[in-house]
């Protein structure tokens, strides 16, 4: 069971499709497909439920979902501690889900521009770590979201975005033009898993105690809407599906786009990472 079947694996649990996983994962859909059945082979079981509808995790799958994270984020804090050892001229940074964001697109480019052989890592994180990582010294450097518990971090604000209401297309609230959060008070809102970092959980559910299912990757809060008419709430700058649309919301604060490092660091590709990023999502 190689760490690179087990992170196909992981794309294809996050984003319950094959052709979104294989795009996440800059391959084709075939090879990706014929990974996951030589890990069902290997393991023995299916590890998804396929239907016309999409896929869907099986028990079996559940639990490798689980221990598969566990040993990929142990695998890359060891690459990390290696690197650090050895000198390389290595930088990992996180990604919480918006690697389509165009400042991403115009920070790469500016970077390589800048530092043509250094290698860069990037960690994909779901929506229960907001740090990508951060914490648990898994990247040097994390693109994401605030806000979250910013102890012992150094927090850089790199842009802000609008927030609307994520509504199925026939919900009556979605002809609106903006919704406040009083609109939805009698929805339910999708929630982050026991442990997600309060202040997170608190900004995505409009600053109330909401009750709804749990969920860990973009998809799974998108799939909430459209089957359950779950409220989630989404920057205005993200596309959607068809059959799903955002109000923009009055009274909910924007959301922060934000780089952010473990305090005290010293690596000077970080510094320059930061310096660089801070020019790129300016323009």
């Amino acid at each position: 069971m190689e760490l690179r079947t087990l992170r196909y694996f992981v794309a294809v649990a996050e984003e319950l499709h094959f052709g979104r996983a294989a795009t996440r994962l800059h391959m084709s859909q075939p090879p990706l497909s014929r990974a996951i059945k030589q890990l069902e082979t290997e393991i023995g079981a299916l590890l998804f439920a396929r239907s016309p509808a999409g896929v869907t995790l099986t028990p079996v799958g559940a639990v490798l979902l689980d221990e598969a994270r566990a040993l990929l984020d142990r695998a890359e804090g060891l690459r990390v501690r290696v690197h650090a050892v050895a000198g390389t001229a290595t930088l990992t940074v996180g990604v919480l889900g918006d690697g389509t964001d165009p400042g991403i697109t115009k920070l790469a480019a500016a970077f390589r521009r800048k530092h043509p052989g250094v290698d860069i890592r990037i960690r994909d994180t779901d929506l229960t770590d907001p740090t990508c990582g951060l914490r648990a010294k898994l990247v040097d450097v994390a693109l994401t979201r605030a806000p979250f518990d910013e102890t012992a971090l150094t927090v850089r604000q790199l842009r802000t975005d609008p927030v609307g209401a994520v509504l199925r297309a026939d919900d009556p609230l979605a002809r609106r033009d903006h919704l406040s959060l009083a609109d939805l008070a009698d929805r339910r809102w999708f929630q982050f898993p026991e442990g997600t970092d309060p202040a997170w959980q608190s900004y995505w559910n409009g600053g109330t105690r909401r009750e709804g299912p749990v969920v860990r990757v973009v998809q799974e809060c998108l799939h909430a809407v459209l089957w359950n008419g779950t409220v989630g709430l989404s920057p205005l700058s993200h596309d959607l599906p068809t059959d799903l649309t955002a109000v923009p919301l009055t009274d909910m604060a924007p959301s922060r786009v934000v780089a952010a490092w473990n305090t005290g660091e010293t690596n000077p590709l970080i510094r320059s990472f930061i310096a660089v990023a801070g020019a790129a999502y300016r323009r």
